[in-house]
């Protein structure tokens, strides 16, 4: 009884110690550049990192509000369309951490692609190549001046 009791107790310890994410599907939520919900479930865009709601951006003499242009960006994107997201990870958030897909249009590269958010290096250097593209050719933040999003939420 004492091994059985062993057996059961190790593969509850297993069971726990592996992280659990999944493939979600549906219509999102968009809480932010890098961030949405779909049933309930928060879901962080995997490798990349968009300017807060609060940060702002330079464009010449002009600040704009980079956070929210990264926000609208994200939705219009999307609009009001079914996604799937892979899942990768779950962060210390308890997010899972997913590459989301509208049709075949990979969202997270699209997000760099256009400018509205970095490769998030630290995780991922999936979207290195989408990040150079997109400051060529001056794409939404790097039309101007910007703080990167991890160094603003550091201060």
């Amino acid at each position: 009884m004492l091994i059985y009791r062993a057996v059961i107790l190790s593969l509850m310890l297993i069971a726990f110690s592996v992280p659990v994410y999944a493939d979600v599907t549906g219509k999102p939520r968009i809480i932010d550049g890098d961030t949405i919900e779909v049933a309930g479930q928060r879901i962080r865009l995997h490798g990349i990192d968009a300017p807060e709601w609060g940060q702002t951006c330079a464009r010449g003499d002009e600040e704009y509000s980079c956070g929210q242009a990264a926000t609208e960006a994200l939705k219009e994107m999307v609009a009001d369309r079914k996604i799937n997201c892979q899942g990768k990870d779950v962060d210390r958030y308890r997010r899972i951490v997913a590459v989301c897909f509208v049709g075949e249009t990979d969202i997270n590269a699209r997000m760099v692609e256009q400018g509205w958010a970095l490769a998030y290096r630290q995780y991922s250097s999936d979207y290195v190549g989408q990040e150079e593209a997109a400051k060529a050719s001056r794409a939404g933040m790097w039309a101007g001046k910007f703080v990167k999003p991890w160094e603003w939420r550091q201060k």
